[in-house]
């Protein structure tokens, strides 16, 4: 039995481990097991692998996606840039073990916000400038799309949400929220900003997929704003997992 799993702490719903096991129910996939590993600390990871040759790979979620990066022997280019990883591969070959960091959360936002952009999406809003944003400005970068980061503090972006006036807004027809705000079950919450100046030239995107429609998207789209929420990025990284896996 080949095992996969997800690493993290602490574990609660996982994304993850619904998909793969209903992946290979559907596509009847056998011999193979998706589970979670909760790890407070992650010095305990190397005990996962190396004492079960049954393991194939792992993802990676909060807080671990750089702690475990001095565990592997190798990173993939967009690891490496983005500096976090969340999906591991592990090759065996006659008495050695070799584990190759990925981050495939950049694929899956570029490929679910390429199809969105048009001519006049020419600047982006970050809002937040967490974990979850690295591969957000990775992929930014990657398409010579220029962004402010908007933060709670100064020293932590190029703007305070104070200071994001309704030119600010009108001037940055990407906006894209990396913040847990809105989560749920906070559903009622949503980052502060002028919603007002948005328009029909704005594309909103939120890497929140719980709920579907968070109230960003909702007030975004009250405005006339194309919207778009994390789902289709987490099915995209996942499939780029599964991809990995069986190299």
């Amino acid at each position: 039995m080949k095992k996969l799993g997800l690493i993290g702490f602490p574990l609660g719903h996982s994304f993850s481990k619904k998909y793969y096991l209903e992946k290979f129910e559907k596509e009847h996939i056998q011999g193979i097991d998706y589970d979670l590993y909760p790890l407070e600390d992650i010095t305990s990871f190397p005990k996962l692998y190396e004492g079960d040759s049954c393991f194939q790979g792992f993802n990676v979620t909060i807080p671990h996606k750089q702690r475990v990066m001095p565990f592997l022997d190798e990173l993939s280019e967009e690891a490496k840039i983005i500096g976090a990883v969340n999906c591991i591969r592990i090759q065996r070959d006659d008495n050695t073990t070799r584990l190759k960091g990925y981050n495939t959360d950049a694929f899956g936002f570029e490929n679910s916000l390429k199809p969105l952009l048009q001519q006049h999406h020419k600047t982006a809003l970050v809002l937040g400038n967490g974990g979850a944003a690295k591969a957000v400005f990775y992929t930014l970068d990657k398409l010579g799309i220029p962004y402010k980061i908007v933060s709670r503090t100064a020293e932590n972006g190029d703007l305070t949400y104070a200071e994001v006036t309704d030119s600010i807004i009108k001037s940055n027809t990407i906006i894209i929220n990396c913040s847990p705000v809105g989560t749920y079950p906070n559903v009622d919450e949503a980052p502060a900003i002028p919603y007002h100046s948005i328009g029909k030239q704005h594309l909103l995107y939120d890497l929140i997929y719980n709920p579907e429609e968070t109230l960003f998207l909702r007030l975004g789209k009250e405005q006339g704003a194309v919207t778009k929420n994390g789902l289709e990025m987490l099915v995209l990284q996942a499939e780029k997992n599964w991809e990995i896996w069986n190299q």
